[in-house]
């Protein structure tokens, strides 16, 4: 064992092994979680009466409004379309393998594919028909809750989000934020306005998403807490600062650490020695 990388062995092995393990833990949480939110859209009457309400408003907007159903349409399923955004998030995974941020590419990876996982497995362990419309203005294929839409949308954007945020000067910080937020909450809309959602699908998607984000960044900190590296502000420095300034360091060699050393500890020596 002395011959391989660190990144094989040590803090990276923890960190892989946390990094499935609570993919596959929030998956198996967020089922439980969904069915009992689809019992309250189901059986709880305000809530219903919200979702008819948005979904018979919208529509009559739509319907009196054929231009803009041809920009929303084009928003959908273009421009915040789940394959769009997930060619985002891979294409981000690349560059941060080029950059030898190899920890980072693997959050990113994970959080995209364990949110797709999560979002079919709720829809099909649900299976909630869509709205049923009048004139109809749009369609779409399977079933309705979560909406899969405002989940990949949460989820890539805070991938997009936290991993370029080092990037992002300091004052433009808000803005990456707010462009962020934005993007979730028009896919929210734009699928209630088509009538393909219900309010209550949307709301759904984004708190799964949220769900998935949180644990995968959670584990991704305590990588970095049992390699050395300090604790960040991860909403205002993103998940790895270091990136503004230089790749991330290659893996220090097992056998190029003294025996009875922690490789923190090499680390920290290398640190101050620079």
């Amino acid at each position: 064992m002395r011959d391989l990388p660190v990144r094989f062995s040590g803090p990276d092995a923890t960190f892989a092994a946390r990094l499935v393990l609570t993919a596959a833990v929030t998956a198996v949480a967020s089922v439980p979680f969904a069915l009992a939110l689809v019992l309250v859209e189901s059986r709880w009457p305000p809530l219903h009466r919200l979702d008819r309400a948005a979904a018979e408003w919208l529509h009559e907007a739509a319907l009196g409004h054929p231009g803009w159903v041809r920009v929303l349409g084009v928003l959908t399923d273009f421009v915040w379309d789940p394959v769009t955004l997930r060619l985002l998030v891979a294409l981000l995974a690349l560059w941060l393998l080029t950059r030898r941020a190899w920890r980072l590419a693997a959050w990113a990876s994970v959080t995209a594919v364990a949110g797709a996982l999560t979002g079919v497995l709720v829809k099909v362990l649900v299976e909630r028909a869509r709205p049923r419309l009048p004139d109809p203005v749009a369609h779409a294929p399977g079933y309705s809750f979560p909406s899969g839409h405002a989940m990949t949308a949460v989820t890539s954007c805070a991938v997009l989000l936290l991993v370029l945020l080092p990037l992002v000067p300091r004052a433009w910080r808000p803005l990456a934020w707010a462009f962020a937020v934005v993007s979730a909450v028009g896919v929210g809309y734009t699928r209630v306005a088509l009538g393909v959602h219900w309010v209550s699908d949307v709301v759904g998607g984004w708190l799964l998403g949220l769900a998935v984000v949180t644990a995968t960044t959670l584990v991704f900190e305590a990588w970095r807490a049992d390699t050395g590296r300090r604790r960040t502000t991860v909403t205002r420095e993103g998940l790895e600062p270091e990136l503004s300034t230089a790749a991330p360091e290659p893996p220090l060699d097992v056998r190029d650490v003294p025996d009875g050393r922690d490789v923190r500890d090499v680390r920290a020596s290398s640190a101050e020695g620079r």
